[in-house]
């Protein structure tokens, strides 16, 4: 959960909290009413697809890309600095962190970026009818 508060009007140095002396706390309705939305963006480890491909770019640390195979068991993949990784519209994957605790990555787009992901189910989706009739095509 975020955090906001009232500040201080202290000339000291910008880096500090500056709370106010009792503190004044801020809430999610309040920063509303000014037009500011906070979101908690969840860890990628919900299981999900996307309409267009997703190529990734480890720049930093390390973690893990799971996708589901043609029997719908997931497979890991180890990624660590330097890894690049693109996945096909319409396959179901998730990441997550691994015991290190963290990664910087970067996602490249082709065209302009497109960052929504559907949760499972969204076999409704044409990538995933496009997804599945490659990996039949592969069987």
């Amino acid at each position: 959960m975020v955090e906001a508060w009232y500040m201080d009007e202290s000339p000291d140095d910008p880096r500090r909290p500056h709370r106010l002396e009792p503190g004044r706390p801020v809430g999610l309705e309040q920063l509303r009413g000014l037009g500011v939305f906070y979101w908690k963006i969840k860890i990628f480890y919900e299981e999900h697809l996307h309409l267009d491909d997703e190529i990734r770019y480890v720049l930093d640390g390390s973690g893990y890309f799971d996708v589901r195979d043609k029997e719908d068991k997931w497979i890991r993949i180890s990624m660590e600095k330097g890894d690049m990784i693109t996945l096909p519209a319409g396959i179901y994957h998730r990441f997550t962190l691994d015991e290190k605790n963290y990664v910087k990555a970067m996602r490249l787009f082709v065209g302009e970026p497109v960052w929504t992901a559907y949760n499972r189910p969204a076999d409704h989706f044409d990538a995933r009818e496009q997804y599945m009739k490659f990996l039949a095509q592969m069987a």
